[in-house]
């Protein structure tokens, strides 16, 4: 089950924002994102907001999208009366859980109802994510003939023994057919992988990735795992039935993703993600590392406008009881400061391949890129034409990189 919430702002009733957060709206795309907090079996490492039947407390997942579909109007008269400028979704993104445990009919109505809200940006991109056992040709057909432009596979990985740690429950041999179905229904693909799993060598690892490249996604994601306090393999940890995550394998597994993906064509634009070209990258992730807006919907789903972020209640059940009772279903906010919205931009803008501006950082952030050049952590052409780019080394050690530019040089 996933963690708590932030500390925060109670979220008032009414939705409404304060003024500040319709500034310079018109400069930044929105995007709508709706999550569909729903399972068939919880997977060990996971520590998303998602139920599976047995955790629901009475609440039904076919009533779910109605419930939504109240979030998405509420979400539009919010915006109107707050007086944030309407724009147009630029990028719409399911997520879970898993967003293909509903009908494809549930996801269109609710695609539907963003559109009625606050129409789509020509070229809108419409992206779900589905496991590779939870979808067939019709389903993805019936999703491209109700507007979505693409899907992202939780692939995770293409070993038996590693997927069986992870609770994953699909057939690796399965990824390559519903793949193939995707693009003949019309969808750009994506798949995701992670790295790191107990028990995963590098050569279970070189399997993965050449399993995926010979599907020729459009896109690839590479995350390393991360063992999350309370979760099932954390246990399974701390009994020693698995060892802990080794940190200069995975490493080692990062190079050699960017090696073969780089290999293959793939460009690197964020940290974890590679594209074959740059219209292929995800838009609408791309949105929160820019820091634009969005309206998160759905259970535990989180939103932004203008520096101001909020967050719903947690529970299905939770949530449908302040959707029907016709309140807000969110429950904290928080009003970022300038501080905070610096840091956070730093953070962000650093891992993306199109870079942070150097003239934008403070003195000492500045006087730290001669630094970050020296010791092989961004480049040295982008860094004089103005913009941080991380080189491969810097990308292993991103984190670090951001804390040189916003502590000042060491």
């Amino acid at each position: 089950m996933a963690g708590p919430l932030p500390i925060a702002d109670p979220a008032p009733a009414d939705g409404l924002l304060p003024p500040g957060a319709a500034v310079g709206a018109d400069s930044r795309a929105f995007g709508v994102y709706l999550h569909v907090p729903f399972c068939r079996v919880r997977c060990g490492y996971c520590d998303f907001n998602t139920y599976t039947a047995t955790e629901l407390r009475g609440v039904s997942q076919s009533d779910y999208a109605s419930q939504a579909i109240v979030e998405v109007g509420f979400g539009r008269a919010v915006l109107e009366a707050s007086g944030v400028p309407a724009r147009a979704a630029s990028t719409v993104f399911f997520g879970g859980g898993t967003p293909t445990l509903l009908p494809a009919d549930d996801l269109v109505r609710m695609l539907g109802a963003v559109r009625d809200a606050w129409g789509f940006a020509p070229g809108a991109e419409v992206t779900t994510e589905a496991n590779p056992d939870s979808v067939d040709a019709a389903y993805l057909r019936r999703l491209v003939d109700g507007g979505f432009t693409r899907v992202s596979f939780g692939m995770q990985s293409a070993v038996p023994h590693v997927l069986a740690t992870l609770d994953r429950t699909h057939d690796p041999e399965r990824v390559p057919q519903v793949v193939e179905w995707a693009r003949e229904a019309g969808l750009d693909v994506s798949l995701d992988l992670i790295y790191g799993t107990p028990g995963e060598s590098l050569d279970d690892w070189r399997t993965s990735l050449e399993s995926a490249l010979a599907s020729r996604p459009d896109h690839l994601s590479a995350y390393a795992l991360i063992v999350e306090d309370g979760t099932k393999l954390a246990r399974q940890i701390a009994r020693g039935e698995y060892p802990e995550p080794d940190d200069d394998l995975e490493a080692d597994m990062y190079e050699l993703a960017d090696g073969l993906l780089g290999a293959a064509g793939y460009e690197w634009y964020e940290v974890s993600n590679w594209a074959l070209d740059e219209s292929q990258r995800s838009r609408h992730n791309l949105g929160y590392w820019r820091g634009d807006d969005w309206w998160g919907v759905g259970p535990g789903a989180h939103s932004h406008v203008g520096g101001v972020r909020w967050w719903n209640a947690k529970h299905p059940a939770a949530y449908a009881g302040r959707i029907i009772a016709g309140d807000s279903p969110a429950v904290g906010r928080e009003t970022l400061d300038a501080d905070t919205r610096e840091t956070e931009r730093v953070l962000l803008l650093s891992r993306i391949r199109d870079g942070l501006d150097v003239a934008g950082l403070h003195t000492g952030g500045r006087h730290a890129v001669a630094g970050l050049i020296a010791d092989g952590l961004v480049e040295a052409k982008s860094a004089i034409r103005g913009r941080i780019v991380l080189t491969l080394r810097g990308r292993l050690l991103a984190d670090a990189v951001v804390r040189r530019l916003l502590d000042g040089a060491e």
